[in-house]
């Protein structure tokens, strides 16, 4: 496994979910997605049936990569929060940690006002959800890893020597 690879667990995605649940709630969102910066969608929640979420995800990541450059440009390490505005949708993105986005998608029903602060309450738990996440990928026991790595190899040399 990469060392950025990340693996997130059945209850731990129910955690995400949740707290998605109670952000489009409280906001009275339309959907919300979590995104990685390499644009992979992780878990989505709310009326996303009419939406390419996974296009939309690689989408959302390539407007954070781009913004990146831009903040860099101005002397910003980065910029964490965007809001893209339309006639009737807008787009609320912020970042988890180095490597999630968190998209809200939502109508004039709410404010982006609202939106933000249940975005930035819910972001603290996600954070919290991942970075346990990570810390459950590390590996136990690297001695028995490399014991195992070693075993595999050598069956592989006795199969491939014939």
């Amino acid at each position: 496994m990469n060392s950025s690879d990340l693996v997130i667990y059945e209850d731990q995605i129910e955690e995400i979910d949740k707290a998605l649940i109670k952000l489009i709630k409280g906001a009275e969102a339309k959907c919300a997605l979590l995104v990685d910066k390499d644009g992979y969608l992780i878990t989505r929640q709310g009326f996303t049936h009419s939406l390419d979420t996974t296009a939309l995800s690689a989408l959302l990541a390539g407007s954070f990569a781009s913004t990146k450059e831009i903040a860099r440009l101005v002397g910003e390490p980065e910029f964490s929060v965007l809001f893209h505005q339309g006639k009737r949708d807008h787009i609320h993105l912020c970042l988890i940690d180095e490597r999630t986005i968190l998209a809200v998608i939502f109508d004039d029903r709410t404010t982006i006002g609202m939106v933000r602060l249940y975005a930035k309450e819910v972001s603290e738990d996600l954070a919290r959800i991942l970075s346990q996440a990570q810390k459950d990928n590390k590996p136990k026991d690297s001695k028995l890893d490399s014991e195992f790595t070693r075993s595999v190899e050598n069956k592989l040399d006795d199969i491939f020597k014939d």
